[in-house]
């Protein structure tokens, strides 16, 4: 597969007007990413912009904190599906992870799941926040949710994508079909290849074009 397919191409934050999605979605176009990822104000017009190509809208959900209710996160992504998400990139509730009510999680990511059966689920675990078990829990909650990815990190924490993390969610994969979106600090060629190279099938990045190009990095957030 062609490096530019596993990029999500992506612009999470804050200040991020519509002229600034209709630049994204023309980059996206230009490099022949595999999707745009957007806030989900934006699906609807990152939907329209891309319609004419093959690219297609992922939209987070309950982001960047995970702590909104399951209702919210329901409401959220039906909407997001409405607007034309094609994927749907949801906060695991870290919270309720750390308090160890593991059902609650479960039920929060089965949830969202059951309003996509036919659609992509990544679920961002936020690694930084997480120990090596906390890493192996999501993980393996997230998969017997029917999470499609597991995804390290939103960009918004206090770090982002480790090798060292990746390799214990593969773990926590095994012989499953779950794979894994790598997000958060990728930002070079050299450092996407690395992260490809040991399985990662999705990259979360809002340096796309430099690491296809191979040029240096101009922007340092999500």
């Amino acid at each position: 597969m062609q490096l530019n397919q596993y990029i999500d191409h992506t612009l999470l934050k804050a200040t991020a007007t519509k002229a600034d999605i209709i630049q994204l979605c023309s980059e996206a176009k230009q490099h022949q990413f595999f999707s745009v990822c957007v806030n989900s104000c934006y699906v609807g017009l990152a939907k329209a912009e891309l319609q004419d190509s093959t690219i297609k809208v992922c939209s987070v959900i309950g982001f960047p904190l995970g702590a909104m209710s399951t209702s919210a996160k329901v409401e959220e992504t039906k909407q997001a599906l409405n607007d034309g998400a094609d994927e749907i990139d949801m906060v695991l509730n870290i919270g309720l992870l750390k308090s160890n009510d593991f059902d609650a999680v479960l039920k929060d990511i089965q949830a969202v799941k059951s309003q996509m059966p036919n659609n992509v689920l990544k679920v961002i675990l936020e690694t930084c926040y997480l120990n090596e078990d906390d890493i192996t829990k999501a993980s393996t909650l997230a998969i017997k949710a029917g999470a499609d990815f597991i995804k390290t990190s939103t960009g918004f924490g206090t770090d982002g994508a480790t090798i060292k993390d990746v390799k214990l969610m593969k773990n926590a994969i095994g012989n499953g079909t779950t794979k894994i979106k790598a997000s958060g600090g990728i930002r070079d060629t050299k450092t996407a290849l690395k992260y490809i190279n040991i399985g990662v099938q999705r990259i979360g990045t809002s340096n796309g074009i430099a690491i296809v190009t191979g040029s240096n990095s101009v922007k340092n957030n999500y």
